[in-house]
């Protein structure tokens, strides 16, 4: 019995030092001065299983005022509502059916790893005929498969239409898309992933952003807070955490204080162009080499305008229709502008100098980076 008493005071004792080993571990993230431009582990990179599935599922939206699927042209749909009627004893003919308040749709959900029996998530739901809006319609119940096609959970419920679409014989009005809405909460799950998040024996973090120098730092601020090395880098944008013996079969309170680590993200320069909108975005590293540069427009305006010559009264003349064409050409001459070292504030407020507008502004940046002139990466989307 005193072998049996020591064994039990000796696992309390272990369970009370880890614990406090913990507590003092997320203390120290919470209390610890906060580093410039820092951000916490959880902001930065995502742990191994806490991952989403995708489902998808095939259903009927009724109760539409008249916006559903015209007759004829979407069969799939009275074949499905024939099919659902079918099931609940109601026979028809499917040439009598005219689903005007009917559409067919596909209901999408994301199901996340930890998801149980009888929890709840959203789902969006999207038109497949040729309904014009989904606005006051409700789902019928849906079953929604996984990629290995088992049922994991099931959908029901009214939508909720983020926009309209009314209109009449000779206009029409909409706003955002009334094809596409959501339902909150609209499926029940029926089956868990078979995932045991506590049973890893080690634990991956992938960054968002690969990047060596930000890995790195990840990795010593683990082992620091965890006093060994538990965490080591296996590329640019994955570390591998081994679980320590006392955290084994009870991750959450580990990673619940190595989440809220703080590290300073680093990367390289980099400057962002978005042509469809004319969007800049510099990133705060880039830098210019010494260099001039000038911009100007050209612009040629051509005008053409109908001259009617009209015969005078019984002049036995024809109306002729001579058309008259004007031609002008401006082009702004502009100086050159030394910029050498500049900052990204500097770069921002010469090229506002120059008078750029974001189309302008777009050509610069792709000409310096031929030229060499602009330390920084160039991505345009």
């Amino acid at each position: 019995m005193q072998g049996s008493n020591r064994t039990t005071r000796n696992k309390a004792q272990t369970f009370w030092l880890t614990l406090a080993a913990f507590a003092a571990l997320a203390a120290g993230a919470w209390l610890a001065p906060r580093e410039a431009d820092a951000a916490r582990i959880k902001d930065i990179a995502s742990f191994s299983g806490l991952r989403t599935n995708q489902l998808v599922g095939y259903g009927l939206v009724v109760g539409l005022s008249g916006t559903g699927d015209k007759s004829g042209s979407a069969a799939f749909t009275v074949r499905s509502l024939v099919n659902m009627l079918e099931k609940m004893g109601v026979k028809v003919d499917p040439k009598t059916l005219k689903p005007a308040n009917v559409a067919a749709v596909m209901v999408t959900a994301q199901m996340s790893v930890t998801a149980r029996p009888g929890s709840k998530i959203d789902v969006t739901v999207s038109s497949m005929g040729d309904s014009s809006s989904l606005y006051g319609g409700v789902l019928m119940l849906t079953p929604l498969k996984g990629v290995d096609g088992n049922v994991y959970a099931l959908g029901q419920g009214s939508l909720t239409v983020g926009g309209y679409s009314v209109g009449g014989a000779a206009t029409q009005a909409t706003k955002n898309v009334a094809t596409v809405a959501i339902i909150p909460g609209g499926a029940n799950v029926e089956r868990g992933v078979p995932f045991e998040f506590n049973q890893q024996a080690g634990v991956t973090l992938n960054m968002f952003n690969p990047d060596f120098s930000t890995t790195m730092a990840v990795v010593k601020k683990i082992n620091a807070a965890m006093g060994g090395k538990y965490a080591n880098a296996a590329d640019a944008s994955t570390i591998k955490l081994d679980v320590p013996p006392q955290s084994q079969g009870n991750l959450v309170p580990l990673m619940a204080a190595l989440e809220n680590l703080e590290v300073s993200p680093d990367s390289k320069a980099k400057v962002v162009v978005d042509e469809k909108t004319g969007t800049v975005v510099v990133g705060l590293k880039t830098q210019l080499m010494r260099a001039a540069i000038t911009q100007g427009n050209l612009q040629i305006v051509v005008q053409e305008s109908a001259q009617v010559s009209q015969p005078l009264p019984f002049s036995q003349g024809q109306t002729v229709v001579t058309p008259e064409t004007s031609v002008a050409a401006k082009e702004e001459n502009r100086k050159l502008v030394m910029v050498e070292g500049a900052t990204l504030q500097e770069l921002i407020e010469g090229l506002n100098a120059l008078g750029a507008t974001p189309r302008d502004l777009i050509s610069i940046l792709r000409t310096l980076r031929a030229a060499g002139a602009l330390q920084a990466e160039l991505e345009v989307i």
